[in-house]
């Protein structure tokens, strides 16, 4: 029973962990494709709130895919303490997981760039601008191109999730 009940809770912190991997950057991405419609040049309170609304994500998006990685890796150790082995898996599950891991790897080395490149040149860049004044041209150009490539990335990131999601469904398969 108790094993039973490790089991569920580190499933259900999985699932909302898998759930916000894959929620953060469908909502992120409802509100940069909002903001696309005003074109590329500063509308200094809109896109304070769509920098202010990114930028804050970063804890949560790092606490998500740490979750997801930290109770991945408790199920099987939740097993193997109270069976002293590991569940046996057949080839479909081991294709899954691997799929799982190669996404959440790339999900991460993802968040590695727009956390430790893109956001702090932006913020640099943000911090450059001010209400009611016309931006300089080139940090304008600057912080547009790298707002375009963090979306980029961010989409990407979005499609990794979907496939982990997908990849998850198939972790129960029996043989």
């Amino acid at each position: 029973m108790a094993e039973q009940l490790i089991h569920s809770v580190l499933l259900a912190l999985h699932n909302i962990a898998l759930a916000g991997c894959a929620a953060a950057p469908w909502y992120n991405r409802a509100l940069v494709m909002k903001r696309g419609q005003y074109g590329p040049k500063l509308h200094y309170e809109l896109d304070k709130v769509v920098e202010d609304t990114l930028q804050d994500n970063e804890p949560y998006c790092i606490a998500f895919i740490t979750t997801l990685f930290v109770t991945g890796v408790a199920m099987p150790l939740n097993r193997y303490a109270f069976h002293g082995a590991l569940r046996e898996v057949g080839g479909v599950v081991l294709a899954a997981l691997a799929v799982k891991l190669l996404f959440v790897f790339g999900m991460v080395a993802i968040m590695m760039v727009i956390f430790s490149r893109i956001n702090p040149r932006l913020r640099e860049l943000w911090s450059r601008f001010a209400p009611g004044e016309t931006p300089k041209e080139t940090d304008e150009c600057e912080f547009f191109a790298l707002r375009a490539r963090r979306k980029a990335l961010c989409e990407v990131c979005l499609y990794f999730a979907v496939m982990v999601l997908v990849a998850s469904a198939f972790l129960g398969f029996k043989t």
